[in-house]
């Protein structure tokens, strides 16, 4: 009888392993979050704010719907906006927010055309969403788009030593996950340039969570709830808590060597893990820096009065760090 229940369990867990909720990857694209649609929001809150649009800029090459990786017939694609220096400059991948399933690359144009006027060369990349594929989908496509930008370092003159990757929102989380895991063979994925590394050089955190089981974040204060973090991992915050531990880039605090600087709103939720994070870099020696935007709303990146400061923030950060 023993016997039995031990096979029976063995074949419950095994079928938890592979039963994420295929209902939840529903093919069809979530256009729900947006620039625009974001501004409309906070405006009736925040009257005195302006989104900032695409403007192309003085002596930056923009260079748009570049393929970064292949599979089957899909396609990923990202813009790079370049400094017209004849001298090697850092890059910064920028990675997108919207829960891990809307949101696109254009959100950060804006920013991605004022880094490259100031001498840094970035790129604004896609990336599938939840409503395409489950984690760690999304963290092999951002690690092939570093391994890429390094095969073409030099069609895009930038220095491979110098690669920096930012996100906001679901996309700091993702940036983070990317900076701390160098070496997590389980979260490479195959595709792109695979002779190359993956390693970033810092990170950009604009108002992501380090952690999906920190008590200080949502899922861990509102375990019941499937929202967009559930879907994006398949499963409920009440099951397979390996994977939302995974998912955590706080898990790896104590093996990551690279910068951080967080760009936070005035919204704490979404700070879950941070002071841990620092603390452990404290005691390691490792550079972070913490900005935060008093009385701002969470996509306080998207808009003066606050768009400016950041810029300036990002740049005196990556001029430190890669000096």
């Amino acid at each position: 009888m023993k016997k039995f229940f031990a096979i029976l369990l063995f074949f419950l867990l095994t079928i938890d392993a592979q039963a994420q909720n295929s209902a939840w990857r529903t093919g069809v694209r979530d256009t729900s979050y947006s620039s625009q649609g974001d501004y409309r929001s906070n405006k009736k809150k925040y009257p005195f704010i302006k989104l900032v649009t695409d403007q192309p800029q003085e002596n930056v090459k923009e260079k748009r719907n570049l393929v970064y990786s292949k599979s089957k017939d899909r396609k990923l694609h990202i813009d790079a906006f370049l400094p017209t220096q004849l001298y090697q400059t850092p890059a910064v991948i920028i990675v997108h927010g919207g829960g891990w399933r809307s949101g696109d690359r254009s959100q950060h144009v804006p920013l991605a055309q004022r880094l490259a006027a100031r001498g840094i060369a970035s790129f604004t990349i896609e990336y599938r969403l939840s409503t395409e594929a489950f984690y760690p989908a999304a963290v092999f496509d951002l690690k092939a788009s570093v391994r890429w930008l390094k095969a073409n370092a030099d069609r895009f003159n930038i220095d491979t030593a110098k690669i920096a990757i930012l996100g906001f929102s679901a996309g700091g989380q993702l940036a983070s996950l990317i900076g701390v895991t160098a070496g997590v063979i389980k979260l490479e994925g195959n595709s792109g340039s695979t002779k190359y590394s993956s390693t970033v050089n810092a990170v950009i955190n604009i108002d992501g969570t380090l952690s999906f089981i920190h008590p200080e974040s949502w899922e861990a204060q509102n375990q019941n709830s499937i929202n967009a973090s559930a879907m994006w991992l398949g499963y409920p915050r009440t099951q397979r808590l390996d994977l939302w531990a995974e998912a955590s880039p706080l898990n790896y605090a104590e093996q990551n060597k690279v910068p951080f600087l967080f760009l936070n709103s005035s919204i704490e939720r979404m700070h879950a893990g941070r002071n841990d994070f620092q603390k452990i870099m404290d005691q390691k020696g490792i550079y972070t820096d913490l900005k935060t935007f008093k009385d701002s709303p969470h996509s306080f990146c998207l808009y003066q009065p606050w768009f400016d400061l950041m810029v300036d923030d990002i740049v005196s950060f990556i001029k430190k760090v890669f000096n």
